[in-house]
């Protein structure tokens, strides 16, 4: 039998956890038709994936791709990372429903929270929808290389409805909860596959008032989840405001699992002791066991923000300032090896300080791979003292001596790398807080798959390759109640990676100035990926995307 492609002498790992075993993958169209020794068999294409995995494809249950997806349908950096389907609409912002006044406020409350360029938004998107089933429609006519599955959020639905007041902790009144029952229905209904909220108090419109949603009541939660039931059910996303109010959240969350069914919510380890950590076990342990299915999304390591010469520079002030706004990265090179202009480059940051506290700041290295340091890493404060140099002048020869290059990785998140360890092996925690496509001049962990592999399962090895794909397919396909998606078997969508799991390793992430007027990004590359198939296409090959855009968007879900 002839087939469209044969992938050859892979070791297979399916996604379900089971035990790896050798053999040949057959696709014809979008689908997998045979698995075993086909060596019999011919094809029209072939993939030697001789000393290489093969696995299902990856799947990331936390972006904010709703925008870049207009501009970049090829979705990189996800795409270089063996991601195969993307979960659109975290934490509440999204671009719809939305009056088409409401326009201007949509995309400056995502630039507000999310670090996505506000006339990026208004210029490149099509604003060719006003329901959120409109919005899947548009994204369809963008043909993504990769799948899309959608959710609604919160901030759109409830400033929708509500205009103004949507800000405040002002209840809704009854026909205006009627009225937000009935978009979670129509969304859902329509192909979201659930609703998301932001609860934490970070997350602000550009005058600094809270996200729509923030403090609402669980009513409204409820009267959400009502509408959801009704369209035949979906996915609670949120991230919650453990700081403040943990008990209040916990009850939330238990209280939406027990009406939803499936709820994803955002967690780490901190950035003290374990206590956190514990604490999530339990919580998830318990809902799980005799409420509702929970899972909780977490970061494979300390994260926050990029600092160099990039975009956010090592010093927040006026001269610092002046040297980010020459036009060019070698310029501003320049400008560092300038006696004068560096003098008051250090002055500032011994007045100053450095914009965070240079004991949670890391050096992330010029290798070949970035240096995350999640064990023994030494911080700019540390190498500071042991040259007897100010933190800024260590920094400046950094840069200086890497012509510009060299990131600097702010811890802000799970810094408590031990209890991240712990984390990470609980049966309900997904690997991959990756916020891809969002704060997007900030940080770049497009890259957490590849890094849960390379790190967590090759080099700490506190997780079998098994288990690990486990983690990155058939598990948030579950969450997501993927159809045919998630595992790797006959009668399957062929999403595919086949990779070398010896060489797998991040790229470092570099700045791109590829958004609409001119804006830019940290992009992450990635080595190690023989080829990535998104439904029986090859989308990349050795790291580069061939330009086939065979993605869907995802509007069919098999609910618990």
């Amino acid at each position: 039998m002839a087939h469209d492609l044969i992938i050859r002498n892979g070791t297979i790992v399916d996604g379900t956890g089971a035990d790896a075993y050798r053999g040949d993958v057959a696709v014809d169209g979008q689908r997998v038709t045979a698995i075993g020794d086909l060596s019999t068999e011919t094809a029209a294409r072939e993939v030697d994936a001789t000393g290489l995995v093969v696995t299902p494809g990856f799947i990331d249950l936390h972006t904010h791709l709703d925008a870049q997806i207009a501009w970049d349908p090829l979705m990189t950096s996800s795409s270089w990372h063996g991601v195969t389907t993307v979960l659109m609409g975290n934490c509440g912002v999204t671009f719809a429903p939305v009056a088409a006044t409401d326009r201007v406020f949509l995309a400056e409350m995502m630039e507000s929270v999310e670090d996505v360029p506000r006339e990026a938004i208004l210029g490149g998107l099509a604003w060719d929808w006003e329901t959120y089933p409109q919005y899947l429609d548009s994204v369809e006519r963008m043909r993504p290389a990769i799948n899309v599955v959608g959710m609604v959020g919160h901030c759109a639905i409830r400033y929708n409805v509500m205009g103004e007041r949507s800000l405040t902790d002002e209840p809704p009144t009854p026909g205006e909860l009627n009225r937000m029952r009935d978009i979670a229905a129509e969304s859902v209904a329509g192909g979201a596959v659930g609703f998301s909220t932001s609860r934490i108090l970070l997350h602000v419109v550009p005058d600094g008032r809270y996200v729509p949603g923030t403090l609402a009541s669980l009513d409204e939660y409820l009267a959400i989840a009502d509408g959801m039931n009704a369209a035949g059910g979906g996915l609670f996303q949120s991230v919650n405001d453990f700081a403040t109010k943990s008990d209040d959240e916990i009850v939330l969350l238990r209280e939406m699992a027990r009406s939803c069914g499936d709820v994803l919510f955002s967690g780490g380890a901190g950035n003290g002791g374990n206590a956190g950590v514990e604490m999530f076990g339990k919580f998830l342990d318990d809902t799980n066991s005799n409420v509702g299915r929970m899972t909780l999304a977490t970061q494979t390591r300390p994260s926050g923000t990029l600092c160099g010469l990039a975009q956010v520079s090592p010093v927040k002030g006026k001269k610092w300032k002046a040297l980010m706004a020459l036009p060019t990265l070698a310029e501003r090179v320049a400008g560092l090896k300038d006696p004068v202009i560096r003098a008051g480059l250090v002055e500032e940051g011994k007045s100053k300080g450095m914009w965070y506290d240079p004991n949670h700041i890391y050096p992330l290295g010029t290798g070949p791979s970035p240096d995350y340091s999640e064990t023994g890493g030494i911080s700019i404060a540390q190498h500071a003292e042991r040259l007897g140099v100010h933190p800024v002048d260590f920094v400046i020869d950094r840069l200086i001596a890497s012509d510009g290059l060299e990131l600097f990785n702010t811890w802000f998140f799970s810094r408590n790398v031990a209890g991240l360890a712990e984390l990470l092996t609980f049966d309900h925690v997904y690997p991959g807080l990756a916020d891809t496509g969002a704060h997007a001049g900030q940080i770049c962990d497009a890259d957490m798959a590849t890094h849960y592999l390379s790190y967590w399962h090759r080099t700490r090895k506190i997780v079998t390759l098994p288990r690990a794909v486990n983690r990155l397919t058939g598990m948030p396909a579950a969450v997501l109640g993927l159809v045919d998606r998630g595992t790797l078997a006959v009668g399957r969508f062929a999403d595919i990676n086949v990779f070398d799991v010896d060489a797998l390793e991040s790229e470092h992430p570099r700045f791109d100035n590829d958004f609409p007027n001119g804006a830019g990004r940290l992009k992450i590359g990635a080595r190690g990926y023989a080829a990535t198939l998104v439904n029986g296409s090859i989308i990349t090959e050795r790291g580069t995307n061939t330009g086939e855009r065979p993605g869907r968007v995802i509007r069919e879900f098999s609910r618990a």
